[in-house]
């Protein structure tokens, strides 16, 4: 059979940028500047071009509608539901990334209204399946949390065993209890001291950081809770 005997579908990427700030998981979205959905909150994202990887539409998209741009991204999953788009049959390819919250500055592009971050937790309508994309990214984030140091990516580059667990309870949704927390996180060989110490109310509290020679995959079936 050749090509031409199948009709084909759109293919758009749409990006998933989490980042952890005033104590809560937030995503990166932009207001739409145009129809469809004009003026509802989307993730990021646009069309492919026929002389670009998959990748780079993202990475292009994300910088021409945040003004983000030099960000890792990892791929999440492709949603293809037949009506997901009013214009026709578009496949997305979806990505998402975990910043830390000073490293980027989003500002709207030509292409959005406006950028915000949103809390995951409390989120707008949103345009075309992007409530579905942003649910099974966060289900994905915390299956990560939990088997890997993945946590780690949304963190400073020092942090204290507090902050950390912090950062993991916010994620999960859930408390940890302390003594197990740290005693998991430390078996685990992910991270190492730097010799130096936060100061402020109460006692000095260490500061950590991710070995850069640790394995990415935590060597437990589950760590945490």
């Amino acid at each position: 059979m050749a090509l031409s005997d199948y009709e084909r579908p759109s293919v758009t990427t749409d990006v998933v940028i989490f980042t952890l700030q005033d104590e809560d998981l937030q995503v990166l979205l932009i207001r739409r500047k145009h129809p469809p959905f004009e003026g509802m909150w989307a993730t990021p994202g646009g069309f492919v071009n026929v002389d670009e990887s998959l990748e780079e539409a993202a990475l292009r998209e994300l910088e021409e509608e945040t003004g983000v741009r030099d960000v890792y991204l990892e791929q999440l999953y492709t949603f293809g539901a037949v009506d997901r788009d009013p214009r026709g049959r578009v496949i997305t390819v979806a990505y998402f990334a975990l910043i830390p919250a000073p490293d980027i500055d989003p500002r709207a592009g030509s292409d959005a209204a406006e950028t915000r971050w949103w809390s995951i937790y409390d989120l707008p309508p949103l345009a075309f399946d992007h409530d579905a994309i942003l649910s099974y990214a966060l289900e994905r984030l915390r299956y990560k949390l939990e088997y890997s140091a993945v946590g780690f990516e949304l963190l400073p580059e020092t942090f204290t065993l507090s902050e950390l667990q912090a950062a993991y309870e916010i994620v999960l949704g859930e408390a940890l209890d302390k003594r197990n927390f740290r005693r998991k996180i430390l078996r685990a060989d992910v991270i190492e001291e730097t010799g130096d110490y936060r100061t402020g109310e109460g006692r000095p509290a260490r500061l950590y950081r991710f070995r850069d020679d640790a394995v990415a995959e935590v060597k437990a079936r589950r760590l945490f809770p």
